[in-house]
């Protein structure tokens, strides 16, 4: 194994890494590679991300405009490029590879999952890894052939986007139209083509954090999470499955960031269906915001482990010390300054943590913080985060009434 060193941060022989995204989970990140001496700058669409405030210093630009991610590599030199954000030039980011310059995992691996059409090919094109049916619609026409041929109901998906995005379920034809606006007006890179596939009957959605590093692959235990609108909204570890699932889970993960490659932390979301069936979902080549729950439950979060990969060090083992649940805290309007209230309150309950992102501005429903629990079980942590999510609340520091949005 190739030995490890990293130099001290802003010094000539610094360890350089550029976070491309400056989000919550880039934040996590950054704060591990500053335990490691890691000279760490952040760059993102707007001034003073989460990740920015704890960084060495930052960048404000537009990542799909190639000329502008070019720039601040060359300027910065980093070791590593690691995107944390799906809505970045990823054509640029396969240039830089060729150029010789490092991204993480892989330029390959950025652009396949920023891409959905891309990624859902090789899963079930190539890997013949078990997936919901699925068409592709450039048109309106399209789409309404496309939901006849795979049967009500339909998810709606654009191939660029994020968070639930432009996610929408069409129950019968005439949410059609409706979701096709949505979709053509909440993708990442602006109206286009998108994904309509069956609706799959699951018990439950898990995520599967796959971890790999120079030691090989391994997996944190199964993360339970609900979503709303494509975007999670609360997770639990470790989520109940049979030996059987389990074992499937994990050989689809492992088949799916083998095909990705690269070293680093990925999410991979599936869905768990009656009879032991499990169904690949997506994947992210990133710490995952359902994964979160792992600040609580593991020795080493999921962000902890993406520093140690991604840095060159082995992971020997991945141990997880607790039962806990998290509950991501959302804005319910426009927030020009957004204050938490009621922490008193959230920290008098015992074996609860909460973390507020210090985003500087909110849009309805734009997660501004997290609350973790843990417990003797999973739904008593998530009995416990909910309960605490509800003593907590989110306002504008700007609101003259003093008027509170309820978390």
């Amino acid at each position: 194994m190739k030995p490890v060193s990293i130099g001290t941060p802003k010094s000539p022989h610094a360890t350089r890494v550029l976070m491309l995204g400056s989000g919550e989970l880039g934040k996590e990140v950054v704060i591990e590679l500053q335990r490691f001496g890691v000279e760490v700058i952040a760059c993102d669409r707007y001034a003073e991300a989460p990740a920015m405030q704890v960084a060495h210093r930052s960048h404000v630009i537009d990542m799909l405009d190639r000329a502008a991610l070019r720039a601040v590599v060359e300027k910065e030199q980093p070791h590593l490029i690691v995107p944390e954000i799906e809505a970045i030039a990823t054509a640029e980011l396969i240039e830089l590879e060729r150029e010789g310059w490092t991204v993480i995992p892989t330029a390959q691996a950025a652009r396949l999952t920023m891409d959905r059409e891309a990624i859902r090919r090789v899963a079930a094109e190539e890997l013949k890894l078990p997936t919901a049916r699925y068409q592709f619609a450039d048109t309106f026409e399209e789409l309404r052939s496309a939901a006849k041929q795979l049967g009500w109901p339909v998810v709606i998906k654009p191939i660029m986007s994020s968070s639930g995005k432009g996610q929408s379920l069409a129950k019968t034809e005439a949410d059609l139209e409706k979701s096709w606006h949505y979709a053509q007006t909440g993708g990442r890179t602006g109206a286009g083509r998108v994904i309509v596939e069956e609706f799959i009957k699951f018990d439950s959605e898990i995520t599967m954090l796959t971890v790999r590093a120079v030691s090989g692959t391994s997996f944190c235990d199964p993360v339970g999470h609900r979503q709303v609108g494509g975007d999670y909204v609360e997770s639990w570890q470790p989520h109940p499955m049979s030996a059987v699932q389990l074992e499937k889970a994990q050989a689809i993960a492992r088949q799916i960031t083998d095909r990705l490659g690269g070293h680093g932390l990925f999410g991979v979301e599936l869905f768990l269906c009656p009879n032991d069936h499990v169904i690949f979902s997506e994947v992210s080549p990133r710490p995952h915001d359902t994964g979160m729950v792992t600040l609580a439950t593991q020795t080493w979060s999921e962000f902890a482990l993406h520093a140690r990969a991604i840095l060159g060090l082995p992971i020997p083992v991945i141990r997880r010390h607790s039962v806990g649940a998290s509950v991501a805290l959302r804005a319910e309007s426009e927030l020009k300054s957004p204050v938490i209230d009621g922490l008193a309150d959230a920290y008098a309950v015992a074996d609860v943590d909460v973390r507020f992102f210090g985003k500087p501005t909110a849009g309805p429903r734009r997660r501004l913080g997290v609350v973790l629990a843990t417990a003797d079980s999973w739904d008593g942590a998530l009995a416990k985060a909910k309960a605490v999510a509800g003593k907590l609340n989110l306002r504008d520091a700007q609101s003259s009434d003093g008027a509170r949005d309820r978390a």
